[in-house]
């Protein structure tokens, strides 16, 4: 059984060989770098599609040298999976692929019933022609709905989302449930809150808010400002993909990936407009249909059984991402 647990393995006789859907996106291309480093051998699928700037997801993954194998294509391709697969099995599948966001897959839900559904059982196919031994699912907070208890639970009853995205993604969680039994397919769960972080997508909230704050043009406010946020900075999620990789617990298992702490709008913008040294002018709009109130990770179960324990709170987080912007920014001026 293939394990990794974060460590160098370049002395390896064989270097381990990982497939990552939506490698090229935010999340997906932290951990291609963190994988790479690691000694590991890793093959990308992406579709670079439109959702942001395409451009943005090819350059993320420019420099990650020879150990990095890319496949552009559409995981709800089948021809795309069977050109991926026609080798000897993948050490692990990590799936990152997916439409995501709450408010787009309100406009658009048959693209994320597509995308987030379709292309995972068609992957899980895959899977199981190939007799690949693990799978690791990007789930999301999203899952507990209208859930009242907090912190979110494991345990927690599932049965009120309030989101076609989040139902997706529950959808996917049962599916990858049923194809590990069924095919003794080693998957975790990994349910992440509110991931940020240098290269987030420009439609999230603190990168947003970053650049019209910075530009001078107003944000967007919805509600009152008490909703809050489990904000999870990227590097702690990377940890916890990796640490779910060398994970031999039940067939099948499910994780929180939280930041543990919660973080109010109101104070989310206070944070970005202290990191610029500048004052947002606030665009006050309703409440969005599908916005949970509020996202709060028990990650105790994480802690105990992965080694999880993330390290960079939201105050840290936010100056470091505000940082990186304007670095970025200061760089590609000029660029067209």
């Amino acid at each position: 059984m293939f394990l990794y647990d974060g460590v160098s393995v370049r002395k390896a006789a064989s270097m381990p060989e990982i497939l990552v859907t939506g490698g090229a996106g935010f999340i997906g291309s932290h951990l291609v770098e963190r994988l790479i480093h690691d000694g590991v051998s890793v093959t990308v699928i992406d579709d670079f599609n439109d959702f942001y700037d395409p451009a943005i997801k090819r350059a993320n993954i420019a420099a990650s040298g020879e150990s990095l194998q890319v496949v552009e294509g559409d995981i709800c391709d089948p021809a795309v999976l069977e050109k991926t697969f026609d080798r000897p099995p993948y050490d692990a599948v990590i799936h990152l692929a997916a439409r995501a966001g709450v408010r787009p897959s309100r406009e658009y839900p048959e693209l994320y019933l597509r995308t987030n559904i379709e292309g995972t059982f068609r992957l899980l196919e895959a899977i199981k022609k190939a007799a690949t031994p693990k799978l690791i699912f990007a789930s999301s907070s999203s899952v507990y709905g209208l859930n009242k208890k907090l912190p979110f639970s494991e345990l927690d009853r599932i049965d009120q989302t309030i989101s076609p995205y989040a139902a997706t993604k529950l959808a996917g969680e049962q599916l990858c449930s049923t194809y590990a039994h069924l095919n003794n397919i080693r998957t975790v769960c990994l349910r992440f809150f509110t991931v940020y972080g240098p290269r987030q997508r420009p439609d999230l909230a603190i990168s947003k808010f970053t650049r019209l704050i910075n530009e001078g043009k107003p944000i967007p406010k919805f509600g009152d400002g008490s909703s809050a946020r489990d904000y999870t900075y990227v590097e702690d999620i990377v940890e916890g993909i990796v640490a779910a990789l060398a994970y031999s617990g039940p067939i099948f298992d499910v994780f929180n990936l939280g930041g543990s702490q919660t973080t109010t709008l109101t104070e989310l913008i206070e944070l970005v407009e202290r990191a610029l040294d500048k004052k947002a002018e606030i665009n006050q709009l309703p409440e969005q249909p599908g916005d949970l109130p509020r996202t709060f990770a028990d990650i105790s179960k994480a802690g105990e059984l992965l080694g999880y324990f993330p390290s960079t709170p939201i105050a840290e987080g936010v100056p470091k991402y505000v940082n990186w912007y304007l670095d970025y920014m200061a760089m590609t001026a000029g660029r067209p």
